[in-house]
């Protein structure tokens, strides 16, 4: 099982970039990044970078992590658009980008800079056009498509990215909708899930697979949850109770239990972020105690 990072989007480029670097040296294996232009809160002065331009900076200066966007909101770039960029970033990084695409979520910055926000089967309808718009960008030398939100005519995209093709990873948990699409288009799929979450969730997407007479192991899978360690029952319990999100908290043998429930459903990617963890002084031996402690577990 791979395990990456993933670091609040609040932080400096300079920050990123040093955390970036740093788990690339200690052995990590992937690098994600949240594309969101403010925070989803009432506070809007929070600064936060545009996420594409964080994974070139990352690509250029950063030589051997995957690295890809956790996940792309599709209402706020053409799909076209994102298929050249994706291609560009991967061209940048050697083939070491995975484009995470997602039907997008945060009303407030929809409404901030004008994007059209839609229902959720809209946005939904849309991400499953944006996914045939990239496959077909990637694969073809002239695409054309004639859907209901996005249409190309003879459409280019030159270069390609190194990768061939370059993996498509959707996001997200929905059911009905996002897990078919995700069977339908995807090379990767991502989920915020507990292990009891995850294996349900799973077992939804291969029954769609099945359905549409794709084998699901075509199909990686990943997930993430917040991460804590800490010998401090007090400390771990505070870690804990963030409302709305997994959470493996505990010392060093207890997250490791965790993990291992998680690479015993087929998981093939962890992801960590470093969300509650802390200041730089805590985090750092945090991220480097849980590489070398915890993930020898699953790898």
């Amino acid at each position: 099982m791979r395990f990456s990072f993933w670091p609040t989007p609040t932080q400096s480029w300079s920050e990123v970039l040093f955390l970036a670097k740093h788990v690339e040296k200690t052995g990590w294996d992937g690098f994600w990044y949240a594309d969101h232009f403010m925070p989803n809160s009432t506070d809007l002065d929070v600064p936060i970078n545009e996420c594409w331009t964080v994974l070139a900076g990352i690509a250029a200066a950063v030589p051997r992590l995957r690295l890809g966007p956790l996940v792309t909101g599709n209402t706020y770039r053409h799909p076209a658009v994102l298929a050249k960029m994706a291609a560009t970033v991967d061209q940048i990084s050697g083939g070491r980008v995975v484009l995470g695409l997602g039907s997008g979520w945060q009303e407030n910055e929809h409404k901030a800079y004008g994007i059209e926000f839609s229902t959720i089967p809209g946005r939904l309808a849309r991400l499953d056009e944006a996914c045939q718009v990239i496959r077909g960008l990637f694969s073809g030398d002239r695409t054309d498509f004639d859907g209901k939100y996005y249409q190309l005519r003879g459409a280019p995209l030159s270069p390609k990215p190194v990768q061939s093709p370059l993996p498509l990873l959707v996001g997200g948990g929905g059911e009905k909708v996002t897990l078919r699409i995700t069977a339908n288009y995807a090379d990767e799929w991502n989920v915020w899930a507990d292990v009891e979450t995850l294996k349900h969730k799973m077992a939804v997407l291969d029954a769609h697979c099945e359905d549409l007479g794709r084998d699901p192991a075509e199909i990686k899978r990943s997930a993430q949850a917040m991460v804590f360690l800490s010998d401090d029952p007090a400390e771990v319990e505070k870690a804990s109770s963030r409302p709305g999100l997994p959470v493996m908290a505990g010392n060093v043998e207890e997250v490791r239990d965790t993990v291992a429930a998680y690479a015993a459903t087929g998981l093939d990617e962890l992801i960590v972020p470093d969300f509650v963890m802390g200041p730089r002084e805590r985090k750092l031996p945090m991220l480097d105690q849980f590489i070398e402690e915890v993930a020898s577990v699953a790898r």
